[in-house]
């Protein structure tokens, strides 16, 4: 950065997403010894922030939260921007690298209601809403007596939703409601990986920027969490072996122990009637070849029609 200049971070506009935002300005802040008044957070409205009235898979999947903020760094109108990196899709325009990645949150789901406490509580017939294919498959494979119906919106507008009875129950991801310092104040409670196998890289920010941006690349290397990394590279291999997308229930948490990695996969039908699963170990530096080997096994034993 030359003096005098802003350096500007680009963010969708939710409260999550600028919470993630302001996360990385206090990190660049802290690692630069730069001040609050060297940052512009440039909000840019998505496709999935403005059609709220359909699934996902209707309008496009992934890349509907990420297309017009890419396009932004594209045209140098930002230097960065930051993404939930539940929200990517495993391949970046051409000129673009995410190679900065924040210390991981909680990747657990949450199970939300005013009423129940847990999945076990609700009665069969009890309607449960979800824009997450992944959820919905997970939930008609656990629970197929239940009734799932579409259910976007950020936190508040799902609370909204459950007090007008269009539910009674819902899902958010704890990274969330940890970032927006709500788990007090929602009757939320986290759900365990094993009876919900998170969204590949859930919990994760990434920072993306323009890979010929070597000013920028060297300011977000101090950020970046090498833990983080090595998870990721794993799950996001695995997620990219199968083709993945919002239209794909795919689930996958890999964790770190010394210099081991294990990760467990899963892909399921969208009617929750089958599925694959499987978990590996294997040395952290082999993390992402173990992930698309899992991938590659999995979608072996897959009929053509398995995400019709």
């Amino acid at each position: 950065m030359t003096k005098g200049q802003t350096f500007k971070i680009g963010t969708r506009g939710s409260p999550l997403a600028l919470a993630q935002a302001h996360e990385t300005r206090r990190r660049m802040m802290l690692a630069h010894d730069m001040s609050e008044d060297q940052f512009e957070i440039v909000v840019i409205k998505t496709t999935g922030d403005r059609v709220l009235d359909r699934p996902l898979g209707e309008i496009g999947g992934k890349g509907l939260f990420t297309k017009e903020i890419e396009d932004a760094l594209l045209d140098g109108s930002i230097d960065c921007a930051v993404h939930s990196m539940k929200d990517m899709p495993v391949d970046q325009p051409g000129g673009l690298i995410v190679d900065c990645y924040l210390p991981r949150e909680d990747p657990r789901d949450a199970f939300l209601s005013l009423t129940a406490h847990g999945l076990a509580d609700l009665a069969p017939g009890t309607v449960v809403g979800t824009s997450s294919l992944r959820r919905r498959a997970q939930l008609c494979k656990a629970r197929p007596d239940l009734n799932v119906v579409e259910f976007r919106g950020n936190v508040q507008t799902r609370l909204k939703k459950l007090d007008d009875n269009v539910a009674a129950a819902t899902f958010l991801a704890m990274a969330g409601l940890n970032r927006l310092g709500l788990m007090d104040t929602v009757p939320a409670k986290p759900i365990e990986t094993e009876d919900m196998l998170p969204a590949v890289a859930q919990g994760a920010i990434g920072i993306e920027c323009r890979d010929s941006d070597d000013a920028t690349r060297t300011l977000l290397a101090a950020l970046n969490h090498a833990p983080t990394t090595a998870r990721l590279a794993a799950e996001r291999a695995f997620l990219a072996g199968l083709d993945g997308s919002c239209q794909t229930p795919i689930a996958a948490l890999a964790e770190l122990d010394g210099d081991r990695l294990t990760m467990r996969g899963q892909v399921i039908k969208p009617d929750g009637s089958e599925s694959f699963e499987a978990t590996e170990t294997v040395a952290v530096a082999d993390g992402a070849d173990m992930g698309a080997a899992m991938a590659a096994e999995m979608k072996s034993k897959m009929s053509a029609d398995f995400f019709a």
